[in-house]
C-alpha cells in the first residue's frame, strides 16, 4: 500500500526530523577534534566572505584629515538637556498608596520600565516601591535593583518629584511576587495595555489604590505611552533615565579601571610607549577610544534567517534552532538572503563591521573596546575583526578574574559595565539595532556625544557586490554615513523618548 503525505504533512515531518536529528545523532554536531571538525558542527570557522575588501582594508592608509574629522567631537547643535521640571507641586506628605511593578527583560528594558514606573507613580500621586527585577529567562540573572543601581542616589535625585520607598511597611508585607503567583489577587493589575495612556491608570489603577492602599502591576514592560503626556511627566522620565539611575560604585570603579587600561596599556613596552606619548603630545593629540557593541548572538543569527557563510553545517544548525525556539515561525524565512540584505535586515558579522570601521577611517592603531555578551561562533568568528584591529580589548583582556568577581556570571552587571564604558568613549557604534543600541543612542544624543549608526540597507547592498574594489566601497561608506554620526533627530509619534530625547527632554536656548 502506497502512503501519501500532503505538503503540510511533509513539512511537519521534515521539521520534526530537524528537531530530532541532533538528539539521536549528537556527534554529528560536535567537533571531533581540533584537526577534524564534525561534518555538521556550527563552530567550523567560516572563511572571510569579502577577501578583496579585507585585503584593501589591510593595505589601505587613512588620510590624516579624514581621521581628524572622524575623531572630532560633535559641534554644538543648538540643543541642551532640559530634564529638570519647573513649577511642579512638591511631593505631598501623604500619598494615595503604594505602587509595585515587576519588570522583565534585560538591563536596558528594565531601565525603561523603572523610568515608566516613576512616571506612573507621579501620575497617581503614589509611593513607588523600589521595582522588582524578574530573573532574566535568557541569561538566568537574578540581580536585584540594589545590586545594579545606587538606590540612595536614585531616591535622593527624585526626592522632590516622587515618594519612593525601599520596601513596603509591615501592614503590606504580604504583597510579594510569590503571593501574586499563587492565585488571582484583587490588588494585582494584569491587564495594563502596551503603551497605556495616563487616563488608563487613573481609571483602572487609582480605584484599587484608594480601596486597598496598594496596587501591583505585572507585567509592566512598555506599559506607558510616549505620546500625549504632560511635559513634566516626559521630563521626569528623562530625569530618571539620564540622571537618577546611576550604577553602584563597584560597577563604576571597574568601568574606570577598564577605561584607564584601555588608554594606558599596562603591558606595553615602556620605551615604545614613551616614544608614542612624546609624538602624541607633540602633535597635540588626546588619547581616544571607540566602543563597538557587537550584537551577534545565536538568537539574532537564527531569527534573521540570513546566511553568514558557515556553509551547510551552520544553515542546518540555525534552522534547527529556529524550529526548536520559534517552531519555524520566523517572518524572514520567506525571503532569500539577497532580498534580506537588500532590505538591510541582516545583522552585520564581525568581519563586516570591521570593514565598515576601516572604511570610515579607523586604522590598526585604533583603541577599540568590544562590548558584547557572547558572539555566535566564538573567537573564530571575530578573528578577521581582530586582524583589522589588533588593539581590540574587552572586559576579560583588561581585568583579572579577581577584579571581575562581583560581576562575573551576572549578565545585567556585565552589561552595566559595558554601558558605563560606552558612555566614557569618544565614539560609540553598534553592529545592529537593539535595546543596548537604542539606550546608548538616546543617552549620547542627550549629552551631544558622537555615535555612528550603520546604514544597514546600504551595507547589505555593498556586501552583495563581489566585484567592488576597496576605494569604491570606502567612498560609498563615507557618503552613506555623513548624516549618521550623532546629529539630533526629533522624536516622532510612537517613538521612544529614551532613544529620541529631543524635543521632550531637550530645549533650544
Amino acid at each position: 500500500m502506497e502512503l501519501y503525505f500532503s505538503g503540510s504533512q511533509r513539512a511537519a515531518i521534515a521539521g520534526l526530523f530537524m528537531v530530532l536529528l541532533p538528539v539521536f545523532l549528537p556527534n554529528l554536531f560536535r567537533p571531533l577534534g581540533r584537526a577534524s571538525p564534525s561534518m555538521f558542527s556550527e563552530w567550523n570557522a567560516p572563511k572571510p566572505r569579502h577577501l578583496d575588501l579585507l585585503e584593501g582594508a589591510l593595505m589601505g592608509q587613512t588620510v590624516i584629515r579624514q581621521q581628524n574629522k572622524l575623531w572630532s567631537p560633535l559641534p554644538n547643535q543648538g540643543w541642551k538637556p532640559c530634564a529638570e521640571t519647573t513649577n511642579v507641586p512638591s511631593v505631598p506628605e501623604k500619598t494615595r498608596g503604594y505602587i509595585q511593578v515587576f519588570l522583565d527583560g534585560g538591563l536596558n528594558q528594565q531601565k525603561m520600565g523603572i523610568c515608566d514606573a516613576v512616571a506612573v507613580a507621579k501620575i497617581l500621586n503614589a509611593t513607588l516601591v523600589i521595582p522588582h527585577l524578574e530573573v532574566n529567562p535568557v541569561w538566568q540573572d537574578s540581580s536585584s535593583f540594589t545590586e545594579i543601581f545606587d538606590v540612595d542616589h536614585f531616591i535622593d535625585a527624585l526626592h522632590d518629584e516622587v515618594s519612593i520607598a525601599k520596601e513596603l511597611p509591615g501592614e503590606f508585607s504580604w504583597s510579594t511576587r510569590e503571593y501574586y503567583a499563587t492565585g488571582i489577587r484583587a490588588t494585582r493589575i494584569k491587564t495594563a495595555p502596551v503603551h497605556a495612556s495616563a487616563n488608563w491608570y487613573l481609571d483602572n489603577v487609582l480605584p484599587i489604590l484608594q480601596s486597598y492602599g496598594i496596587a501591583a502591576i505585572a507585567p509592566f514592560s512598555h506599559r506607558l505611552t510616549f505620546d500625549n503626556l504632560p511635559t513634566n511627566i516626559q521630563r521626569l522620565r528623562c530625569k530618571v533615565n539620564f540622571h537618577a539611575l546611576a550604577f553602584v560604585p563597584h560597577i563604576r570603579a571597574l568601568g574606570d579601571t577598564l577605561v584607564n587600561r584601555l588608554l594606558n596599556p599596562p603591558n606595553k613596552n615602556q620605551a615604545a610607549y614613551l616614544l608614542e606619548e612624546r609624538d602624541r603630545i607633540g602633535k597635540g593629540k588626546a588619547r581616544k577610544f571607540v566602543v563597538l557593541h557587537l550584537r551577534f548572538d545565536k538568537d539574532m543569527a537564527a531569527h534573521s534567517a540570513c546566511d553568514f557563510g558557515g556553509g551547510k553545517a551552520e544553515k542546518l544548525a540555525l534552522a534547527t534552532y529556529r524550529q526548536v525556539i520559534w517552531q519555524g515561525r520566523v517572518l524572514n524565512s520567506q525571503f532569500t538572503d539577497e532580498e534580506l540584505r537588500n532590505q538591510g535586515r541582516c545583522p552585520l558579522t564581525p568581519e563586516e563591521i570591521g570593514l565598515l570601521l576601516a572604511a570610515l577611517g579607523f586604522d590598526n592603531n585604533t583603541r577599540l573596546y568590544l562590548a558584547s555578551h557572547k558572539v555566535y561562533g566564538g573567537e573564530a568568528r571575530i578573528s578577521t575583526l581582530r586582524q583589522l584591529f589588533p588593539l581590540m580589548e574587552d572586559k576579560k583582556s583588561l581585568s583579572s578574574v579577581e577584579e571581575r568577581t562581583k560581576v562575573e556570571g551576572k549578565a545585567s552587571l556585565l552589561a552595566a559595565v559595558d554601558y558605563y564604558v560606552s558612555m566614557q568613549s569618544d565614539i560609540f557604534i553598534s553592529a545592529s539595532p537593539g535595546n543596548m543600541h537604542n539606550a546608548l543612542v538616546g543617552h549620547r544624543a542627550y549629552l551631544n556625544m558622537k555615535i555612528i549608526r550603520p546604514n544597514m540597507a546600504l551595507l547589505g547592498q555593498l556586501f552583495l557586490n563581489k566585484s567592488m574594489e576597496w576605494s569604491e566601497f570606502q567612498r560609498a561608506v563615507l557618503e552613506g554615513h555623513k548624516s549618521r554620526q550623532g546629529q539630533v533627530r526629533l522624536r516622532k509619534e510612537k517613538q521612544s523618548i529614551y532613544t529620541y530625547p529631543a524635543p521632550d527632554c531637550m530645549c533650544q536656548p
